[in-house]
């Protein structure tokens, strides 16, 4: 079993608290780190929501590197105190908001409330999550009109490159695991 920990920021090398069981899969330091590396330059300050939030490292990583605030959204209660474990043990609890709901219903919870620079979605593979939370984040208004939608998916779960009002505008693969980035599509007439 590999050591999941911060990898960079105020909260660097601090081990993180894993999900028992295969009810979870944490992304690994390898695409995390290249992950961060792609966006560095959008997390200064950013407010960022990490849906399928697992352990919470995604968001804690934001939180490392600079991010203003990061809202944590899981189902599973076990993942929920993981991730509130974590938190707390790096520092970074006072810029988060942890939510053990669904994904839809915090999608709805946040639409009118607040607007996200990243939103990191990683939901278990082969569950067909991904399209749905395409379209209920581009129904919902929750992102900003310059924000980021990173999707971690399996490279056999298939995406569109146009998703409503969503263009891919880069993927990378490592392994098994892609990484899709999507921007809105911004009418300039």
């Amino acid at each position: 079993m590999n050591i999941l920990r911060v990898i960079a920021g105020t909260a660097k090398n601090h081990r993180l608290k894993t999900v028992k069981g295969m009810n979870t899969r944490p992304t690994s330091e390898k695409v995390k780190e290249a992950l961060f590396n792609i966006l560095r330059n959008h997390m200064h300050e950013a407010d960022v929501l990490d849906l399928f939030a697992g352990t919470g490292s995604l968001g804690i990583e934001a939180l490392s590197r600079g991010a203003k605030s990061a809202v944590f959204v899981d189902i599973n209660g076990e993942a929920i105190s993981v991730i509130r474990d974590n938190l707390t043990h790096t520092k970074l609890m006072d810029k988060a908001e942890v939510y053990r709901t669904s994904w839809d219903n915090a999608i709805s919870r946040l639409q009118n409330v607040r607007k996200f620079d990243i939103i990191f979605l990683d939901p278990p593979y082969g569950k067909n999550f991904i399209h749905r939370a395409l379209n209920s984040i581009s129904n919902s208004g929750i992102i900003e009109d310059n924000g980021i939608i990173v999707v971690e998916r399996h490279k056999t779960d298939k995406l569109q490159e146009v998703v409503l009002n969503f263009g891919m505008v880069d993927e990378r693969l490592f392994g098994d695991t892609v990484l899709s980035f999507y921007k809105k599509i911004i009418d300039e007439n």
